[in-house]
């Protein structure tokens, strides 16, 4: 396996060239950002917790996201990152718009889609703001953490990374949608509750999480370690 610093920029393959592995990656990253954000409108029960339907895919975005940084390194993770974050504004105005747009006569669904489709801008807010800070920890520590253990412990960094990411995710998202809108012990309930059930998820699918890690590295002959990497979020070209 070949330790090399950037990722596409390996011989033989040129600056814009995407193997179609990692683009396979970051559109499931995407989706699943995507699709949470869609679902979590419903509230389930499960064991008698109650949290957001999009609990059974946001997770897997950091999976995903851990499996990017892993395999492609820092700089790639962060360019699918922002490229999710820009996906999702476009299809919250997509949703928006489609609901400004008038309702055909005969169809009485409008309320529904409202319902269902609305998005509270507080909310929104809350929402993008955890998903930058969650996603580029996530990244951050995962990447660095691999560099002190010289690529050992995998289970280490990708559970390690999650405890981060997916805490300050839930604290951000917690704090910004819902400060003054429901008690101090409310929101703190609400937040360990969902930390704790994303980093129990991540924990369970960490040996899948190895199974599509060693499947990369093998197919794509990359394994990166950022140690010149800057971390800078907003830096988008080094």
């Amino acid at each position: 396996m070949t330790d090399i610093s950037n990722f596409p920029d390996t011989p033989g393959k040129s600056e814009k060239e995407y193997s179609k592995w990692f683009v396979l990656t970051a559109v499931t990253f995407v989706t699943c950002l995507i699709t949470a954000n869609i679902i979590a409108v419903k509230l389930i029960n499960i064991a008698g917790l109650i949290l957001p339907a999009a609990v059974i895919i946001f997770p897997v975005s950091y999976i995903v996201g851990d499996v990017l940084t892993e395999v492609y390194g820092y700089k790639q993770a962060r360019q699918v990152i922002w490229l999710g974050f820009f996906c999702n504004i476009l299809a919250v105005a997509a949703i928006w718009a489609g609901g400004l747009l008038p309702a055909a006569a005969f169809w009485d669904g409008q309320a529904a889609y409202e319902r269902i489709l609305g998005f509270a801008p507080r909310l929104l807010m809350a929402s993008f703001i955890a998903y930058l800070i969650g996603e580029f920890a996530n990244a951050c520590v995962l990447a660095k953490m691999k560099i002190l253990t010289g690529g050992k412990w995998l289970w280490t960094r990708t559970i390690g990374s999650t405890l981060v990411g997916q805490g300050l995710d839930s604290v951000v998202f917690v704090f910004v949608a819902f400060s003054g809108v429901i008690p101090l012990e409310g929101m703190i309930s609400a937040i360990i509750t969902q930390w704790l059930f994303k980093s129990c998820y991540e924990a369970a699918a960490t040996p899948f999480t190895y199974m599509v890690v060693g499947f990369l590295k093998r197919r794509e002959g990359v394994d990166v370690y950022d140690r010149d990497t800057q971390f800078n979020p907003f830096l988008m070209a080094e």
